[in-house]
């Protein structure tokens, strides 16, 4: 990241945890915690709670939709990640109450989300992000997102579901196509040299496999599965399994987790929230697949996270990485 970029970056932050109001950190930094309503053998509600975030106390716009403080020229931004992820936390809380206040905000979302599915340059249906973003490089608006396209299919899923609404699932079908595209054509997936299937959080080159957004993305994937019974779509979420059982060990230090595969000589650990996240999203994976290595890794790394001297250690070498990298 060139030095004026990193500079902003900081300023960004700084403005961020340490000015007063509300700003996007407030949505994103929930403690990560895993549903336990969740089923396994149909759709059911999300996977995890999202609580705090359906009752986000930031900025809404006049249709009651949550718009995220970047603070300073970006100022306020619709996230297509954060709108689905409060949709799903209000339909987790629909789904326990019945209220339809939480009902309506369902509706809000799912309807943001099909008039805001677009196409892009190559023709695939994604969710635009319409501000630049610091990450490796700079993301130029209009960017997308492997990760935006599992939670708005997510969510469209189960308001298909609350509502009979066929145009949700009909949207639905056609953001999964980012994920039977190659990035390079436009889609959000990629392939690598061993033949493992990831799906990318940001759309960089070379790709940096972000586990916590690939994670993420692949729960839509299993979500489509559930909600058709169309078996192509169980052979997608299958091979993304065995792309995560197959490199794990890649994203263990054997003190902490990665945040992901930087390709730089020092390796990005995940912040502690990542890691707590990391966590929480291994024990889902177990859940709904059974697999071992899913609850090994989730045990280990909770290990890690009771070390005092493991956590100082990875929030220094994150932080030295932030200063040095991106």
């Amino acid at each position: 990241m060139p030095l004026t970029n990193r500079l902003q970056y900081y300023r960004r932050i700084f403005s961020a945890y340490l000015l007063p109001g509300k700003s996007q950190l407030t949505f994103w930094h929930e403690t990560p915690e895993i549903n336990r309503n969740l089923r396994t053998d149909q759709l059911g509600e999300y996977y995890m709670t999202f609580a705090e975030k359906a009752d986000y106390p930031g900025h809404h716009d006049a249709n009651g939709i949550p718009m995220l403080d970047y603070r300073g020229k970006m100022g306020l931004q619709y996230n297509p990640i954060a709108i689905a992820q409060w949709g799903l936390g209000n339909y987790n809380l629909l789904h326990r109450t019945g209220d339809p206040a939480r009902r309506q905000n369902l509706v809000r979302c799912a309807d943001w989300l099909l008039s805001n599915l677009d196409q892009n340059p190559q023709g695939i249906w994604v969710w635009k992000h319409h501000f630049d973003w610091e990450y490796r490089d700079t993301l130029r608006a209009p960017w997308y997102s492997g990760l935006a396209q599992g939670q708005g299919i997510s969510l469209l899923l189960r308001a298909h579901l609350a509502t009979g609404n066929a145009n949700y699932l009909g949207a639905a079908r056609d953001a999964f196509k980012a994920f039977e595209k190659p990035v390079d054509e436009g889609g959000v997936a990629f392939v690598d040299a061993r033949g493992d299937w990831w799906i990318e959080e940001y759309i960089v080159q070379p790709p940096t496999h972000i586990l916590n957004g690939f994670i993420w993305a692949l729960w839509g994937v299993h979500d489509m599965f559930l909600a058709t019974g169309e078996s192509p779509y169980r052979a997608v979420f299958d091979r993304g399994v065995k792309t995560l059982e197959r490199n794990l060990e890649r994203y263990d230090t054997g003190y902490w987790s990665l945040y992901e595969q930087s390709g730089t000589r020092m390796k990005m650990l995940a912040s502690p929230f990542y890691h707590r996240l990391h966590i929480v999203q291994l024990k889902v994976m177990h859940r709904l697949t059974r697999a071992e290595v899913f609850a090994q890794f989730a045990d280990r790394w909770g290990d890690y996270l009771g070390s005092r001297s493991g956590r100082m250690r990875a929030v220094f070498w994150k932080s030295l990485f932030k200063l040095l990298y991106y």
